[in-house]
Formats: C-alpha cells, structure tokens, sequence
C-alpha cells in the first residue's frame, strides 16, 4: 500500500528495654514487702514507657514507603523507559490537555517523523485518542498481482490509543459499503486468506449510516502493546502501521481474484 513518504527520522528523545538490676536481699521481713511494691512500680512505670517507642518505628516504616514509588513516574513507566518522568500538553481551544505516553508516541511519530499537522482527537481525561487520516492504494507491484499500476483506491485509517491498557490499534477500512450480493463472496474469501495473513485480520465491519440503514464495511485490523516496551515506541507505531499497509495491500490484491469484488473495490 502506497503511503505518503516520510521524512528522515529523527532520534527520538529519551528521556531510577534494659533489665532492672537485681536487688539485693534485704535480711529485715519488714521491708521486703515495701521492697516489692517499689520493684513493681518501677516496672510497670518501665513497661509504660515502651508504647512511644513502638509507635516511634511504625512511623519510621511509613515513612519508607515512598522511597519504592521513585522508581516509576506519574503514569508507571519505570526509570530506564526512554519516557520516563515526561509530562506533556498541548494547546487546543479548550485549554491545555495532557499528552500521556501513548498518545505522545503516536503524536511523535506522526507530526515529528513524519511532519504533517496535529489531527489527533484526546477525550478528556486523556486516556483515549483518535487519529484519522486517508491514503491511496496502488497495484502493479509485481508481474502476478491481480491489480495493475492504473488500479487505484483510497483508503481511510483510524489509529487509537488506549492508555490505560497501553494499547495502539490500527483500522483500515475500504471507504465504500459492501454490496449486499457481495456479502457472501467476501465473507469466504476472508475465510480463505486470514490464515495466510502474517500480521493483523480481515474482517467485516457492520454498523449503521444516517438513515438508519445497515451498512457493512471490509476492514483490517492490527493492534501492538507498548506496555513493556522501554525503547522504541515510536519505531513499534511505525512498524504496525508499515506491516499493516503491506499485508492488507496483499490481502485486497487476492481478493480481487474474484471479478465482481474487483469490480466493487474500483467502483
């Protein structure tokens, strides 16, 4: 799948009690008594002086807790992450929003690598985003495919983010409905080359237009976690989107096979 050129990468920033003492015998009967009541007044009184001292090192062990939590950041992304302790917003006309990781490596790799405007949707709170774009698909790559280089079609892209799964998925749709009398052929044909697909799926897509009227999209599907990933986050968006070109370009090249789909696919 043809997709608009990119310019030349850029490095991607990156950013760890003591005892009483014995008492001596007293020989007098009539002092002991006075002798045992002074003994047990100051051990009690000992006793009593133990309770600070308890609470003295709970208060300590509390106070040792944060010491673990230094290790990651604000979103847990630990000392050695190439984002670690990165806080990022960007203006928009509602004040500014929080760019989490996720969203910052999709916003990275789509405005700093390849240099084109800031279209990415966040919702409030910033745990999700959205971005959409279009590109052109172009046959004629090799001798043996069943679309030609004068074979061309646009395809619409859906990238979101979910932060808190850490998850980047990828949604290329062929913009026009399936044909009702289509269905059956393109169910089958997505049953045969699924298998064969290395990386993502097809699928058909149903959901419902304006009018109320239900409609059915081809789509393609891939999805990459980041969770985990301590380098190259924005190499890993990079590649899903390049995989993910190559193998549906393929995918609609084989289902052109079947001429009533080619026809549909370049209507």
């Amino acid at each position: 799948m043809a997709t608009k050129k990119s310019p030349a990468k850029k490095k991607v920033a990156t950013k760890a009690l003591k005892k009483a003492p014995a008492k001596k015998v007293v020989k007098k009967v009539t002092t002991k008594k006075q002798a045992t009541k002074k003994t047990a007044k100051k051990v009690v009184k000992k006793v009593a002086a133990k309770k600070p001292a308890a609470k003295k090192v709970a208060k300590k062990a509390v106070e040792k807790a944060p010491a673990k939590s230094s290790k990651v950041d604000q979103y847990g992304l630990e000392k050695d992450d190439e984002f670690y302790g990165l806080y990022f917003a960007k203006s928009t006309s509602k004040g500014l929003v929080e760019v989490k990781p996720c969203t910052f490596t999709l916003m990275y790799w789509w405005k700093g690598l390849l240099g084109y405007p800031d279209m990415i949707e966040i919702s409030k709170g910033s745990n999700t985003a959205m971005l959409q774009f279009e590109s052109t698909f172009g046959g004629g790559d090799s001798g043996e495919t069943e679309l030609t280089e004068q074979d061309v079609l646009d395809i619409d892209h859906i990238i979101e983010v979910d932060e808190q799964e850490m998850l980047i998925s990828l949604y290329s749709y062929v913009p026009i409905p399936v044909p009702d009398k289509l269905i059956g052929a393109l169910g089958l044909a997505i049953l045969n080359i699924n298998p064969e697909t290395r990386y993502g799926s097809l699928e058909l897509c149903t959901t419902e237009n304006e009018e109320g009227q239900t409609e059915h999209f081809l789509r393609y599907r891939a999805a990459t976690y980041l969770r985990g990933i301590k380098s190259g986050k924005v190499e890993a968006i990079e590649s899903m989107v390049t995989n993910g070109s190559e193998f549906f370009g393929l995918a609609l090249d084989a289902m052109c096979v079947n001429k009533s789909i080619k026809k549909w696919l370049l209507s």
